[in-house]
């Protein structure tokens, strides 16, 4: 018999002016899975997109959200940053769930680079960058939590 801890599910997700990418955690709350990229008609509506997120949170057993928090290098919020500070206010307020913000620097480079490694051409790496990202955003949040949970 499996003695494994099922845990709730956490979602993962890269805020962006044109994408959402979205991941989500397994039952054990050790990997992240890309699961889609959200394509928004336009930066101001996001009814749809709440919309697909509230699906996705049903369909995956969701009980969290982590999401990506731009910040400039210097540690500053900046526009994108403010977007999604106010992203994850209507979040909160529509799914009931506590999101968490995680600081994203770095991830879309990263998310970049493996796509070059992987030989996938320029021009198809916009179509997966977004879903990357999020999974680099939702593992850290994992990682993290697990190097807690061992001390």
């Amino acid at each position: 018999m499996d003695t494994a801890i099922v845990r709730d599910r956490i979602m993962g997700l890269d805020f962006g002016s044109k994408t959402v990418g979205v991941a989500v955690s397994d039952g054990l709350g050790l990997t992240a899975q890309g699961v889609e990229i959200i394509r928004r008609e336009s930066e101001s509506k996001l009814r749809r997109t709440l919309a697909r997120i509230q699906e996705l949170i049903e369909e995956y057993s969701v009980t969290k959200i982590v999401l990506g928090f731009p910040k400039n290098m210097n540690n500053t919020v900046g526009d994108r940053g403010e977007k999604s500070l106010a992203f994850r206010e209507t979040l909160e307020k529509r799914t009931g769930l506590p999101v968490e913000m995680w600081d994203e620097r770095m991830t879309t480079v990263s998310a970049n680079r493996t796509l070059m490694e992987a030989k996938v051409r320029r021009e198809k790496r916009k179509d997966y960058v977004d879903q990357i990202a999020a999974v680099y955003i939702l593992q850290g949040y994992l990682d993290r939590n697990q190097n807690k949970e061992e001390k």
